[in-house]
C-alpha cells in the first residue's frame, strides 16, 4: 500500500505529525507499537510550564493539537510567575492521564486521510538515497513520499532499577531493538541518553495536614486561541508542596552506590538530563542545599495515584521504601509504582536540516525525543513542524522555518541542529535572546498568518486573527488621541492609587507607561470598551515599548546576517586560514546562512570574516 506520508510512533510528536500530514491533504500512516499508549505521558502529568506552556500556545497558533487537548483534558491550570514580566510568564496545566490520551485518540480517528496501525517497524527502506517507506516487524514493506520517525525513547530502551537493566519500554512494552541499527548501517550517528520517573503514591496513605496546599488559579486560563474555558475554576484538584529533610540526604548518601546510575550498573552510556536531574544527582551536586521541593500532584480523576515530582531515582525498590517514608507527611505512604531510570538510543540532531528532514537521507523526517529532546511540548512542537515540512516538501512548495525572534520552537530546532546536544535538550526561557518578543499572549499574532498560509488556520480563525489585530491598532491610537487634563478631581485620583499629579495634559497612552498605572485605571477616565486580550496586548506594548523596539532592532541585524545565505556546494576544506575546529564543526552542521554559523559552538568571530571573504570572492550571490 502507498501512502504520502507514514508517521512512526504514536507519542506527542506522532500525533501533531500525522494531524498536521494528514489536515494539509495527505494520505497519512500513523504506525506505533501499542494502539493502547497514543498520546501517553509516562512521566510527569503535566503540560506546559516555563517556557514550555508558551511552546503549546505557539502549537496551537500554528494550527497544532496539544493545546486543545490540554485545554479538554485539565483538572488544575495556573500562570507560572505572574508576578514578573511578561516575558517569562507561562501557562501550566494538570492534565488527566486517562482522557487526555482519549481525547487524543478521539480527534486521530476522526480525521480525514489518517489512518492507524498497530505495528512495530523494524527498518527503513532506503533508494539512492531518499526514503522508500518501512519495513515491519514481520518483514512487511509500507511504501510512501516521505517518512517521520517519533519513536521516543523506545529505540533499544533498558528499564533500570539498582543493578539490573530490563530492554523494554515505560509500560514494561517491547522496544524497538532494530531502527537504531538500521539508521547506524545508514550512516547516522546515534547518541545514549537518559531520563527517568519518580515514584506513584497512593492517594489515601498520604497525610495531607503536613503538606502545603497549591491551589490553581482563581481566572479562568486557555491555551488555545480558539475555544473557551470548559472547567469550572471551583472544580480544580490542588496540589501539595513538600520538601526532602536531612534524613532523606543521609539515605541516599548511604546508598548511592546501589544506583544505577552511580555503581549499581557499570555499563550506563546514557547521559542524564541535567535540567531535570534526579534526586540522587540533586544530593550529590548540590551538597550545600539542606532540603529539596518536591510536589505531590494527582495523574486523574479516575484513579488516586499521586506523583511524586522531583523524587526520580534508579535505587532499588527497597531503598525507594526508605526514601519516600523520609518524607514528612509520607511516613506511611504506599508506593504504588515504584522510580525508575531508561536508558534509550537517539539520534545526533546535527544530522538534520532546519526543516527537520535528515541530511542523510531524503525525506526523511525525526521528532521528538529521538532528536535528543525531553519532555511533551519539545516533543509535540517538533512533530507539527516534521508534520508541516514533510507536507510542504511532497507538495513542492518552500519549507516553514520559524526564527528564532519568531519562536520559541524555532529556537528549540535552530539549537538542536546548529549547537546540537550532550544531554536531553530541555527548553528554557533563557536560551531565547528574543524572550520579550516570544511571549504567551501574543503567539497568536506572531504565528497563525503561518498557519492559514500552510492550510492548517482556517479562514474563520483567520478573521479572527485579522479582527484581533485591527482593534490593537485602534485601541493604541485612542490612546494616543486622549487626554487627561491636570484638574483637581484628576490629581486626587492618581494620588489614590498611588501616583503622581500631572502639572499638564498627558495623552492616556504616555500615562500609562507609568509602572503603577493599569488599564483599568484609564477607564475611570473614558469607557474602553474592548476585551481584555486586546487590553492586555496593548498594555504590554505600551509598558515595555522601549524594550520591545530595542529587541526587534537586534532581530532585524541578525536577520541580515540570515539572509547572507551559504551554498549547499561549499567545500570548507577550500578556505585557508580558517581554523581547524571551525572547519570541523562547519562541515558537521552545514549552516546555510552565515547568522546560523556564527551560532556554531567552536566558530570564532575570525572564522566567520574568513567565511564572509570566502563567500563574496567565489559566489557572487551571496554578496
Amino acid at each position: 500500500m502507498q501512502y504520502d506520508i507514514i508517521v512512526v510512533g504514536g507519542g506527542h510528536a506522532g500525533c501533531e505529525a500525522s494531524l498536521a500530514s494528514a489536515r494539509m491533504g495527505n494520505k497519512t500512516l500513523l504506525i506505533t507499537g501499542n494502539i493502547k499508549n497514543i498520546a501517553d505521558m509516562p512521566c510527569n502529568p503535566s503540560i506546559g510550564g516555563s517556557a514550555k506552556g508558551i511552546v503549546v500556545r505557539e502549537i496551537d497558533a500554528l494550527g497544532g493539537e496539544m493545546g486543545k487537548n490540554a485545554d479538554k483534558s485539565l483538572i488544575q491550570i495556573k500562570m507560572l510567575n505572574n508576578k514578573k514580566g511578561p516575558a517569562i510568564q507561562a501557562l501550566r496545566a494538570q492534565a488527566d492521564k486517562i482522557t487526555y490520551p482519549q481525547n487524543m485518540w478521539k480527534t486521530l480517528c476522526n480525521t480525514e486521510n489518517l489512518q492507524l496501525k498497530e505495528d512495530m517497524v523494524e527498518g527503513l527502506i532506503v533508494e539512492k538515497g531518499k526514503i522508500m517507506g518501512i519495513t515491519l516487524e514481520n518483514g512487511e514493506q509500507i511504501h510512501s513520499k516521505a517518512v517521520i520517525l517519533t519513536t521516543g525513547t523506545y529505540m533499544k530502551a533498558d528499564i533500570l532499577v539498582g543493578n539490573t537493566r530490563h530492554r523494554e519500554g515505560p509500560h514494561g512494552e517491547k522496544p524497538c531493538n532494530h531502527l537504531s541499527e538500521n539508521l547506524e548501517e545508514l550512516g547516522f550517528q546515534i547518541k545514549r541518553l537518559k531520563t527517568g520517573t519518580p515514584q506513584r503514591i497512593d492517594k489515601n496513605s498520604i497525610d495531607f495536614s503536613k503538606t502545603k496546599i497549591e491551589y490553581g488559579d482563581s481566572i479562568y486560563h486557555t491555551f488555545s486561541f480558539d475555544n473557551p474555558p470548559t472547567y469550572q475554576i471551583e472544580d480544580q484538584v490542588p496540589c501539595h508542596l513538600i520538601y526532602t529533610n536531612e534524613r532523606t540526604h543521609q539515605i541516599i548518601k548511604d546508598n548511592l552506590n546501589k544506583s544505577s546510575m552511580y555503581g549499581g550498573l557499570n555499563d550506563i552510556k546514557g547521559i542524564g538530563p541535567r535540567y531535570c536531574p534526579s534526586i540522587e544527582d540533586k544530593v550529590v551536586r548540590f551538597q550545600d542545599k539542606e532540603k529539596h521541593q518536591l510536589f505531590l500532584e494527582p495523574e486523574s480523576l479516575y484513579y488516586d495515584d499521586i506523583y511524586l515530582q522531583g523524587f526520580s531515582t534508579s535505587m532499588p525498590h527497597d531503598i525507594q521504601e526508605l526514601m519516600v517514608h523520609s518524607l514528612e507527611g509520607l511516613e506511611h505512604a504506599k508506593i504504588l509504582k515504584y522510580a525508575y531510570a531508561i536508558e534509550y538510543d537517539a539520534i545526533y540532531p546535527t544530522q538534520l536540516k532546519q526543516t527537520l528532514e535528515t541530511k542523510l537521507i531524503e525525506n526523511l523526517y525525526t521528532a521528538g525525543q529521538i532528536n535528543g529532546t525531553s519532555g511533551y511540548e519539545e516533543a509535540a512542537c517538533q512533530g507539527l513542524m516534521a508534520g508541516i515540512n514533510a507536507s510542504l516538501k511532497i507538495q513542492g512548495k518552500d519549507p516553514l522555518i520559524l526564527k528564532r525572534d519568531e519562536a520559541y520552537i524555532g529556537v528549540l530546532i535552530d539549537d538542536l541542529v546548529t549547537k546540537g546536544i550532550r544531554d536531553p535538550y530541555r527548553l528554557l526561557t533563557s536560551r531565547a535572546e528574543y524572550r520579550l518578543l516570544l511571549r504567551h499572549d501574543n503567539a497568536d499574532l506572531r504565528l497563525r498568518e503561518y498557519g492559514h498560509q500552510v492550510g492548517l488556520i482556517n479562514e474563520e480563525q483567520y478573521q479572527k486573527l485579522l479582527n484581533k489585530k485591527e482593534k490593537i491598532e485602534k485601541l493604541k491610537e485612542f490612546l494616543k488621541t486622549n487626554k487627561i487634563t491636570p484638574i483637581d478631581s484628576t490629581n486626587i485620583y492618581l494620588e489614590s492609587i498611588g501616583s503622581t499629579k500631572i502639572q499638564d495634559g498627558v495623552t492616556l497612552y504616555q500615562l500609562l507607561k507609568r509602572p503603577e498605572i493599569r488599564m483599568q485605571h484609564l477607564e475611570h477616565f473614558y469607557e474602553i470598551d474592548y476585551e481584555e486580550d486586546i487590553k492586555e496586548q496593548v498594555s504590554i506594548f505600551i509598558k515595555y515599548e522601549g524594550y520591545i523596539v530595542k529587541a526587534q532592532k537586534e532581530a532585524e541585524k541578525m536577520k541580515k546576517l540570515e539572509d547572507k545565505k551559504i551554498p549547499e556546494t561549499i567545500d570548507y576544506d577550500k578556505i585557508a586560514n580558517i581554523a581547524s575546529e571551525a572547519r570541523q564543526k562547519l562541515k558537521e552542521v552545514r549552516p546555510t546562512s552565515i547568522g546560523q554559523a556564527l551560532r556554531i559552538s567552536g566558530v570564532n568571530p575570525a572564522d566567520i570574516a574568513i567565511l564572509t571573504v570566502y563567500l563574496k570572492k567565489e559566489y557572487a550571490k551571496c554578496q
